[in-house]
Formats: C-alpha cells, sequence, structure tokens
C-alpha cells in the first residue's frame, strides 16, 4: 500500500512536470517550434546530415515518430531531407540556414529555463536534485 509521503511525491512529481512542460512549451513558441523539435535540432546542430533511424535512436523515438517530427520543420524550412548519395535507401536530415540559426535563440531558452527552475535552490541541493532523479530515472527503465 502507497504510502502518504510516497502519494504526495508522485503527486507533486506530476504537478512539477506539467507546470515545467507548460512554461517550456509557451518559451519555445517564442521561436516558433514545440517541445521535442529543439531536441530534433539539437541533434543536428551536432551531427548535421545524420540519418532518420540515427536521429531516431539519438531521441529514442520510434521511426514514425521522428518522420512526423522532420516533416513538420521541414514545413518550417528548418531542415531538408535528401538521399544518401551512396545509398538510395537512407535518408539524410540536414539543417537549413534558418535551422542552423536557431542554435543560439534556443540554448538561451534553455538557459533560461533552468535558471528559472532552480532558483533559490543551492550548488550543494543541485547536486542532491540531480543525484535523486537519476535513480528515479534509473529505477524507471525498463
Amino acid at each position: 500500500m502507497e504510502t502518504m509521503m510516497e502519494e504526495e511525491i508522485r503527486i507533486l512529481f506530476a504537478k512539477t512536470s506539467a507546470k515545467m512542460r507548460k512554461d517550456y512549451a509557451d518559451s519555445l513558441r517564442e521561436v516558433n517550434i514545440y517541445v521535442g523539435q529543439d531536441h530534433l535540432l539539437w541533434q543536428l546542430w551536432r551531427k548535421d546530415g545524420a540519418t532518420q533511424t540515427e536521429l531516431s535512436e539519438l531521441m529514442g523515438c520510434e521511426p514514425p515518430t521522428l518522420t512526423n517530427m522532420v516533416k513538420k520543420l521541414e514545413a518550417y524550412g528548418l531542415v531538408t531531407r535528401k538521399k544518401d548519395a551512396s545509398d538510395a535507401r537512407v535518408t539524410r536530415v540536414f539543417l537549413t540556414e534558418k535551422g542552423s540559426a536557431l542554435e543560439y535563440p534556443i540554448e538561451e531558452i534553455w538557459r533560461n529555463h533552468q535558471k528559472k527552475m532552480l532558483n533559490g535552490i543551492s550548488e550543494e541541493d543541485r547536486l542532491t536534485l540531480k543525484r535523486l532523479l537519476l535513480q528515479i530515472d534509473n529505477n524507471l527503465k525498463i
């Protein structure tokens, strides 16, 4: 049976997660993208021209999910898809100039969001929080 403390922690996680996601989504709307799309752009800033398969694996999402995300970013003019020169079955994703230009604004959104979340939390408590979140993440791995 779940104790009151465990129930409260679970509820706090759910409430905090929802607030964080909404706040973050609102910030990303300033640059006309949605949560998750920033992660795809980040992968391309690190490795432009990655295959859709590589991106799907790096992001931990299903290939159809990745394909839909790429299509949306392509419609926004942020990425372009090209067939691989040596294997026509492989599609590579490249940043456009417009997609590359979003790197600094999105990283600034990330920094501001992190700063807002951690406001008033000491460095020691931040390290403890990180350790605990990593443990929870590990506990939830399938």
